[in-house]
């Protein structure tokens, strides 16, 4: 059975230990070091490997540390290089080309971001669970089938945004949060495209849904929360900041 422990899911630093009962893998290592290992009790070398979405340091800032602690760490050509990680331990993927690490089967997608190559997960466990793992992407163009479980970024609302930028008083601020806004729509999955993805998408098998990466400013966890939970009638829950 997936069991999903988030470890840290903010601009600040993002990481998701996962295990099917077999294999523990860690999803984004973008914590400190430090505080991955108190947040894993010290058990890093316990990790069968790093997935890794892209280069921003938020995601990737342990992954040196992880594989001088002989974890490997497996991301894009393009986001080894943007990182700078090189070695044996330092594994190159491709999107839509499938992998196995222990007992889970990985198949890399494309997602959409403002770096270079940047993935999402798709998991499978010899149970026949599939766990989703996208996060930092506008859109997401795949459709799943036999989703179990997802880790999923649900970023900001376009309502959050708007209401932010009619009560900001300040005309140097609102312009500022109007140039974000642009940006957080090509780069990271709103509440809206969440909704819409989930109406499209086969959720007749889901056990649970982790809305991750929520923005400090632009969010609304309880909202985010009760409005996937009404849609999908499945257990939700916000991954602590």
């Amino acid at each position: 059975m997936i069991d999903i422990k988030p470890l840290g899911s903010s601009s600040a630093g993002n990481a998701y230990r996962i295990t099917d009962g077999h294999t523990p893998l860690l999803l984004e290592c973008g914590l400190r070091f430090k505080d991955l290992q108190h947040r894993l009790n010290y058990q890093i070398s316990s990790m069968a490997g790093c997935l890794l979405t892209h280069n921003h340091q938020d995601h990737c800032k342990s992954a040196l540390d992880m594989m001088q602690s002989g974890v490997d760490v497996y991301a894009s050509t393009g986001t080894l290089a943007a990182a700078g990680l090189s070695g044996h331990r330092a594994i190159p993927i491709q999107a839509r080309n499938q992998f196995t690490v222990g007992t889970w089967t990985v198949l890399p997608f494309e997602v959409e971001h403002d770096v270079d190559e940047p993935l999402g997960f798709l998991l499978a466990n010899r149970s026949g669970e599939k766990l989703l793992f996208a996060t930092d992407t506008y859109y997401i163009r795949y459709k799943f089938s036999g989703l179990t479980h997802l880790l999923i970024e649900c970023n900001y609302s376009e309502g959050v945004v708007e209401r932010n930028i009619l009560e900001t008083k300040d005309e140097n601020v609102r312009r500022d949060l109007i140039m974000r806004r642009k940006r957080l729509r090509r780069s990271h999955f709103s509440l809206e495209n969440m909704i819409e993805f989930l109406r499209e998408s086969d959720m007749s098998r889901v056990k649970e849904i982790w809305l991750i990466h929520l923005s400090d400013s632009n969010s609304d966890a309880e909202l985010f929360k009760r409005e996937i939970q009404a849609l999908t009638g499945c257990p939700v829950y916000v991954a602590d900041r």
